[in-house]
């Protein structure tokens, strides 16, 4: 799995990190970031999860 999170649509609003926590993140400008080690998703089942909560389209998962 690949995410990317697209830094020039992000708002900040956050609910990729509240929908998977352990993979998504939030830099010191409360944008979207991956966790360290996490880029590919390590396994987590709300990734996509993640995407679909983003208000602005900001995250995209596609399948390796």
């Amino acid at each position: 799995m690949r995410i990317d999170i697209d830094k020039d649509v992000c708002i900040g609003a956050g609910q990729c990190a509240l929908s998977a926590p352990g993979v998504f993140t939030q830099d010191d400008d409360g944008f979207s970031t991956l966790l360290p080690g996490r880029e590919d998703g390590g396994g987590d089942l709300m990734v996509r999860e993640a995407a679909r909560a983003c208000p602005v389209g900001a995250i995209a998962v596609t399948d390796t």
